[in-house]
């Protein structure tokens, strides 16, 4: 399964990023995610799910920790899990076995 993280941080400051935005995306950034692209209004990332649940987590503490207000995110599938022979039974490989 794939996962794209989206998020934004606030208080919004347009004079320049505010320290609760530097330290999101520097944790973002240093998460292992794929397709990382960081903006002024949004911030978006892609990975496993493991690799992405973990940054989500870090993502808020840092961002709390260093002021913001509301943290917004979304986790969306973008690639769902390959599954087995469907045509197989529950607990089955889909192999005859013999």
């Amino acid at each position: 399964m794939r996962l794209r993280l989206e998020f934004t941080t606030e208080p919004f400051d347009l004079e320049e990023p505010p320290e609760h935005a530097v330290a999101a995306r520097e944790a973002i950034r240093m998460a292992g995610l794929d397709d990382v692209d960081v903006g002024p209004f949004g911030n978006t990332a892609e990975g496993g799910p493991d690799t992405v649940l973990a940054a989500v987590d870090t993502v808020l503490r840092r961002a709390l920790d260093a002021g913001a207000t509301r943290v917004t995110l979304q986790v969306n599938v973008v690639a769902p899990a390959l599954r087995a022979d469907p045509s197989a039974a529950p607990g089955e490989s889909g192999g005859s076995g013999a």
